[in-house]
Order: C-alpha cells, then structure tokens, then sequence
C-alpha cells in the first residue's frame, strides 16, 4: 500500500512514509511510567499500540511468599491513589476464606474510608486531567480539597498515601475520640467548595472545545476490553458492584448510592462521572457517618497468631474508585497464598487505547489519554 503524505510541486518525486513515534516511558501526560508506539501520518495517528511492562514488580509472585497480614502491606500499593480499596479486597478475600465475620463497626468504618478513599483517587485526576490539557487553576482547588480530606484519612490510619488500615477481620483500631465530628465537618466543607472546581471545568469553553466529541468509546467496544468503573459507566455501561453485588455495608445504602451514568463515551463524559461521583460518595460518607453514631462494639476480631487460610479457593471483587478490582485467592492451607491473582480496573482501561487512538490527531491524543484514568503500577502491578 502506497500512502502520499504530502501534494503539491514535487510530492510526486519524493517518497513518503509514515512516522513511527515513541509517547514515553517517561512522560509528562501519563499517570507513571507508559509507552505508546504510534505510526502517524502527520499529525494524525494511524495505529497505536500500548507497550507495558516497565513498572512490573512482580507483586503476585512476592504474594506467594508473605503471609496474609504481610499482603495488605504489598497489595495497597499497585494503585497508589486507591490503597484502602486495594488492601480491602485482599482482607475481604482472606475472610471469605476463613469464614470470618467481621464487627458491624468495622464494617461501616471500612465503607466509610472506602469512599473517602474514592474521592480523594478522583479529586486527584480532576485536577490532574485539566493540567494535563493546559489548564493549571482546577490542580490548586482539587488538591485543596485532596488536603481536607487526607487530614481525615492520616488521623484515623497514620498513613497519608498507603494507609495500612484494613485487617484482616476489621481495621487496626478504633478511631480517634472526635474523629466523626471532624471528618463530618471535611465532607461538608469539601461539598460546599467543589462548586469552584465545577465552574471551571462544565462552562469553560476551552476545555469543552478540547473534551466533547473526542475520545468517543463505544459500549459494545468497552465491554468488550472489560472496561469498567467512570471508563465504561460514562458510555452507557449501567453497572456498579456497590449497588448490584452489594458488599461492607453498601446493600442497606441503597437509598443514597446513585449510579452515575452518561451515553456519550467521549472524554468530557468519563470527566463528568468523576465530578458526580464525588457528589455521590460525599453523601454515602455523610450516611455512614449517621451510621458510625449508633454502632459501638469491637472494629477486630482476635486471630490466631498464626493466619492460615483453609484449602481452596474464592474470588473477591470491589467496586474500586478506577473500576472493579478482582482477587482469585487459591490457598492450599499454608499461611501464604499458593496464588492469588489480580484483576486490575487500569488494565482493561488501558487496553482500549489501541482501538480510541487510531485515527485521532495528536493534540487529542494527550486528551484522551488521560480521560481513560488509570495508574501505570495498577495495570503493571
């Protein structure tokens, strides 16, 4: 196949040939360490191919050599924005495992975090997507908010980014005297301040002009990558394990937990399921909080000094802030796991590029690469 690049005096003399690019490993627009290898012709990609790999640490190989409490160290770590969410799916597998109930207060302390958890992961690439695009003033109000909301989290846990909250049979312990008061008093100050943040980004023409109509994937297209979370659910993909596999204390939430969902599939439609989600979990932690004042009781249950899961096997899977996070524990009665495999939401995400990029120019490119959210460590792992 012969493809004329250019027309005019000369161009029937000259030869002509498409640009093979490299976008990374190391790159400013991507969320760690990513390569893409584009074929372009100009300014317009021709194919795109994701290449993976260079943040691999082999982490569910070192899970078959740690005990279970020594995973949730390991495994809050793959996605750095969403470490509670990480630890808790493995804990809750390793329950499942053992058939271990855990305190009610746990539980509701567990959903509560999960979902301030979930926020401070979205305020993140609210911030960072616009930035990525040329605007810089959303990065300054969404870390705001981002700081509210760590003091909260670091008081409670002692950790800022890896929180190491989650047990196995609950969390650490219980929360500091007052602590309820004060993370009630972040939600609502965060909720009154988001609308700064919203301003910008739904009535900004320049940011429309660069989101709406690009990027667009299709439904079909997106579950057929296993795409999920704000990625599949901003195309019309009405799914969300909080709601239809309920787990922690989700099934009796089901008067506040709004799914969130557009029909679109372009990148200013993944963005806007960020900013109502934050909505969303801001009133599930306010519900929690309700919750928290009327259960007391224990946040642990005592274990053996020794934690051994029994033979076989169980799949454990969270709705996470970037989608759903699965964990396939295979125990052979030992105190480590004989496997235990991790679905990660960023992975399938990711995968969509080599079909959303393809005939897009390259100034949207950068756009839509950031639209598909996801953390490089998550889809490395």
């Amino acid at each position: 196949m012969e493809l004329t690049v250019g027309v005019g005096s000369g161009a029937d003399q000259l030869a002509t040939a498409d640009m093979v690019l490299n976008i990374g490993p190391q790159h400013p627009s991507t969320h760690g360490v990513l390569r893409l290898r584009l074929v372009v012709d100009g300014e317009r990609v021709i194919s795109a191919e994701p290449i993976i790999g260079y943040m691999h640490r082999g982490a569910e190989k070192l899970f078959e050599v740690r005990d279970y409490r020594q995973i949730l160290m390991l495994a809050n770590r793959h996605d750095w924005l969403s470490a509670f969410s990480n630890e808790l799916g493995v804990a809750l597998a390793v329950e499942r495992m053992m058939g271990i109930e855990v305190p009610e207060r746990a539980t509701w302390l567990r959903t509560l975090l999960a979902e301030l958890n979930r926020v401070l992961n979205h305020l993140m690439f609210l911030g960072s997507y616009p930035l990525e695009i040329g605007a810089i003033t959303p990065m300054f109000y969404a870390f705001r908010e981002r700081e509210t909301l760590q003091a909260v989290m670091e008081e409670a846990s002692g950790g800022r980014m890896h929180y190491m909250f989650n047990r196995v049979g609950g969390v650490k312990e219980e929360v500091p005297a007052g602590w309820t008061t004060r993370a009630r008093q972040a939600v609502a100050d965060v909720r009154r301040r988001m609308v700064d943040l919203e301003k910008i980004i739904r009535t900004n023409d320049i940011f429309l002009a660069r989101t709406v109509g690009i990027g667009v994937l299709a439904p079909d297209v997106a579950a057929a990558y296993g795409a999920s979370g704000p990625v599949a659910r901003a195309s019309g993909l009405d799914f969300d394990l909080r709601r239809d596999e309920p787990y922690l204390a989700y099934g009796e939430l089901t008067d506040v937990l709004d799914v969130v969902t557009r029909t679109a599939g372009d990148c200013h439609a993944r963005f806007e399921i960020l900013l109502d989600q934050v909505h969303v979990s801001l009133n599930l932690a306010d519900a929690c909080l309700d919750r928290l004042s009327t259960v007391g009781g224990p946040v642990n249950v005592r274990l053996p000094k020794v934690v051994r899961a029994p033979e076989g096997h169980t799949y454990a899977w969270t709705e996470n802030p970037l989608g759903i996070n699965g964990y396939y524990l295979v125990s052979r009665g030992e105190k480590t796991p004989w496997r235990l495999k991790l679905r990660t939401a960023s992975y399938a995400n990711v995968q969509a590029l080599a079909t959303l990029l393809p005939g897009t120019l390259l100034p949207d490119l950068v756009a839509i690469l950031g639209s598909m959210f996801f953390v490089v460590g998550d889809v490395d792992k």
